[in-house]
């Protein structure tokens, strides 16, 4: 059914297709037998993991970036999401970039963005989740506010990681948008891993422990990867979600033309898939579990999220994926997840 619908919704401006799409779950997903006609089914009891001391319904995860506010909630609880990630929150509320700032690439299966860490800042979020869905993991993906000097980044990752930690499940530090100036610097390992210790120590201090995760950027060089294994190792966190997106535009379908017009930004989707399925497996041969790693990054199908998990992620996100498949695509690998982890 909802590839009846995507054509409608193609038909706006990509902004505004997410709100009615948001709009849309906000009411259909308390309807039910609705959702189900969507293709959104929730996962099977075989699909559950226990992992960071966590209990997660199913392996599938919506990506930070597409639920900042956390307004939505309880509607993607109910599609076949096992977690849920929210943000990126910033302490202070900020608009983002101008607009226009999201477009599509259909030839490509992907996105670009410029979002800029829009959105109502670190307090009204968590004041919503204070009515959270009751079994679902929520994940807190902070950063910070565009006009904070990289000097003072700590300042405004404590902020949120203190206002969030009552609300949410398990936190991840993004220093790798794209799309908010000077921001990527702060993958260089020596901030980084002020911001990371700084942050597991508080996080020692209270009770319950939430898990900290750092995402990281598919444009990483081999070199700054091992940096990232040593600052996981040395920071004590629990885990990588890789990857964001990426501010390559090679190999695209799109005329070239076309993408220049667009203007910069953090491309995701297809184009995305092989070269984060190629950090989850270099991150995985250094970094041995119990360290997890999410996988992100072309998720579009059940295959692609498998190829994710076999290359040694734990879990995988999907943002750009279910954009252009729907709610089925979650069913879909969920149903793989568990084939996979139950072949019998």
């Amino acid at each position: 059914m909802y590839r009846l619908i995507r054509p409608l919704l193609f038909a706006f401006p990509p902004e505004r297709a997410h709100r009615y799409t948001f709009a849309l779950l906000d009411v259909i997903g308390s309807i039910p037998g609705v959702v189900a006609l969507l293709g959104g089914r929730k996962p099977s009891n075989k699909a559950t993991l226990e992992l960071m001391g966590l209990t997660f319904p199913g392996p599938v995860g919506l990506a930070a970036g597409m639920d900042k506010d956390a307004k939505h909630v309880h509607a993607f609880s109910r599609i076949g999401f096992g977690f849920i990630e929210i943000g990126t929150l910033t302490p202070l509320p900020q608009p983002g970039n101008p607009a226009p700032r999201l477009f599509r690439l259909p030839a490509d299966r992907a996105l670009i963005n410029r979002m800029g860490f829009n959105n109502g800042g670190v307090q009204a979020a968590m004041e919503r989740l204070r009515n959270r869905p009751k079994g679902m993991i929520l994940g807190g993906n902070i950063g910070k506010n565009k006009e904070t000097p990289n000097e003072h980044a700590l300042d405004d990752y404590v902020k949120c990681f203190e206002s969030l930690h009552p609300v949410v499940d398990y936190f991840v530090v993004n220093v790798s948008s794209p799309n908010t100036p000077g921001l990527r610097s702060l993958q260089d390992k020596g901030p980084l891993l002020a911001i990371l210790k700084a942050l597991v120590m508080r996080d020692a201090a209270k009770e319950p422990h939430r898990p900290i995760l750092l995402k990281i950027a598919p444009d990483l060089n081999n070199e700054q990867l091992d940096d990232i294994v040593t600052v996981v190792k040395e920071s004590g966190i629990a885990g990588v979600v890789a990857t964001n997106t990426t501010t390559s535009r090679e190999g695209l379908m799109t005329p070239a033309g076309d993408v220049e017009a667009m203007g910069p930004g953090g491309l995701s989707g297809a184009p995305v898939r092989q070269r984060s399925t190629e950090v989850v497996r270099y991150l995985r041969d250094r970094l041995p579990k119990p360290v997890v790693i999410i996988g992100v990054g072309g998720i579009d199908s059940a295959q692609a999220a498998m190829e994710k998990i076999e290359a040694g992620a734990d879990l995988v996100q999907v943002y750009t994926g279910l954009i252009y498949e729907g709610p089925a695509l979650l069913t879909r690998i969920n149903k793989a997840f568990v084939q996979w982890k139950d072949p019998k």
